[in-house]
């Protein structure tokens, strides 16, 4: 498999295929690289190099003890970028996915990203703070690394059949294949990387690493997302961003690139050619 070693040891796998304008895609948690397979398909059969990597601690990466933060796993992308030599990358991002390209893009400088996406991404900041008080309380993200550390197949289960894909509101038609796979992913992964990774989506504060970004930004979010409420997220940060365009979706949920890829696979396509 193809990986790279990190400064701190780790290794980290990462999928590249095709040539052409290089798409690195950074998954959400508790997921790995897999989860942008219809994207990666379809980008590279329009002509473009497509990338992807398992965070660490996810997928098939190493299940390391520590570095479960913002700061590494932005660092992890950077090494991955420099590795395989991308310039003109455009960046793409899902839930805590977007955290990391969103910090990556601000620590290490946008010399060689052309743009960037956000798909129901956790910035500007999720948990509630006297600054952020229209955030989520902590008490939920202490409740979902107890049912992780309780039953971690229960948990990633009931999450994807539930509020993950908007399989839990009245009239849906639940995926049996989407949820399979949604576990079958978390689980590929290690406990403690998710644990810790719970709080690096939750509390990170990327308001400052927002302003910082002057490439363009297309910030994509359905108005149902009940993993990451619409209101607290995806607006404000469309208004950090100093080029940034909004695009929300009506009653779309928060896994929408898999349950909705047409739209968002044609709307992507749509930003990268302009």
């Amino acid at each position: 498999m193809p990986t790279i070693t990190t400064t701190d040891g780790v290794e980290i796998f990462y999928k590249d295929w095709g040539s052409g304008q290089p798409i690195v895609f950074s998954h959400g948690w508790p997921l790995s690289a897999d989860d942008w397979d219809t994207q990666m398909l379809f980008f590279l059969q329009h002509g473009y190099r497509v990338i992807a990597h398992d965070r660490r601690g996810h997928g098939r990466s190493a299940q390391v003890a520590d570095g479960h933060d913002m700061d590494h796993y932005a660092d992890d992308l950077a090494a991955v970028v420099e590795h395989l030599d991308l310039h003109d990358t455009v960046h793409i991002g899902h839930s805590t996915g977007g955290g990391e390209v969103a910090h990556y893009l601000a620590r290490h400088g946008q010399q060689r990203a052309a743009k960037a996406v956000l798909i129901s991404a956790v910035p500007p900041l999720m948990v509630q703070t006297d600054a952020n008080p229209g955030g989520l309380p902590k008490e939920v993200f202490d409740d979902l690394q107890a049912q992780l550390a309780a039953n971690r197949s229960e948990f990633y289960r009931s999450l994807a059949a539930g509020p993950f894909y908007g399989f839990n509101r009245p009239g849906a038609e639940p995926s049996e294949a989407i949820i399979e796979n949604w576990w079958r992913q978390g689980m590929m992964g290690g406990a403690k990387a998710h644990y810790d990774g719970i709080v690096a989506f939750s509390q990170t504060d990327f308001t400052e690493d927002l302003k910082k970004i002057t490439i363009p930004v297309l910030v994509m979010h359905g108005d149902d997302d009940q993993i990451v409420p619409y209101e607290d997220s995806a607006p404000l940060s469309a208004k950090l961003l100093p080029h940034g365009t909004l695009k929300t979706y009506a009653g779309y949920p928060h896994g929408a690139f898999v349950t909705h890829h047409d739209v968002i696979n044609a709307d992507l396509l749509e930003f990268l050619r302009s």
